[in-house]
């Protein structure tokens, strides 16, 4: 089922409980969907908008530019096939508590299933460990962030690709990630079946 909106900003009308907050931003009907930690660490307190404002957001944007999954970088990226979003959408005075990821929690699960992206592209530790650990199988107790960079994942649902904290990258992170991008486009990663053949009429019906 697609979801049927014109707007790049918020396109399912989130509000959360404060006053300030980085709504995602893209397409409503997503393969890609890239997955932050909180305005205060990977940016858009100004703009509104996820991965701007900070030189990480920009290095990220860059890659996932040079892997096809942005038409323009800047402070109001063009998406291609994609939704930024964070765990945390609330601009905070400080580092968020658990407490404080835990009343988001409803805030990203919900937006995250009305996308139903295809793959989801965890961005830092925090992030990282959220997203395997609830969409996917793998034990995340003795999980390593930087050694999963721009590696796939098999998920509930979703393929899983990690994504080092930009403002950690080496020399050679953003290739990495741009070579993986590149190789998964290349690949059927939707990981859907079509049970319309044992149905009436000759329309598909694809599940996962």
């Amino acid at each position: 089922m697609r979801n049927v909106t014109d707007r790049v900003s918020n396109p399912f009308g989130m509000d959360p409980p404060c006053e300030r907050f980085v709504p995602g931003y893209g397409d409503a009907n997503a393969h890609f969907h890239v997955v932050g930690d909180h305005p205060g660490v990977h940016g858009g307190a100004e703009t509104g908008v996820p991965f701007t404002g900070t030189p990480a957001g920009r290095r990220l944007q860059r890659a996932l530019h040079d892997a096809g999954l942005l038409r323009s970088t800047g402070d109001e990226p063009t998406v291609e096939n994609t939704f930024l979003s964070y765990l945390h959408t609330c601009v905070p005075e400080g580092a968020p508590t658990d407490d404080d990821y835990a009343a988001m929690e409803p805030f990203f699960d919900a937006e995250l299933r009305a996308i139903a992206a295809h793959v989801l592209f965890p961005v830092g530790e925090r992030a990282i460990r959220h997203v395997v650990e609830t969409c996917t199988a793998h034990d995340t107790d003795a999980l390593d962030p930087q050694a999963l960079h721009a590696t796939e994942l098999l998920g509930s649902g979703w393929l899983v690709m990690p994504i080092r904290e930009p403002a950690d990258w080496e020399s050679d992170d953003a290739g990495r990630l741009v070579d993986a991008i590149d190789r998964l486009r290349a690949t059927d990663y939707r990981r859907e079946t079509d049970l319309g053949r044992f149905l009436a009429g000759n329309d598909p019906y694809l599940v996962r």
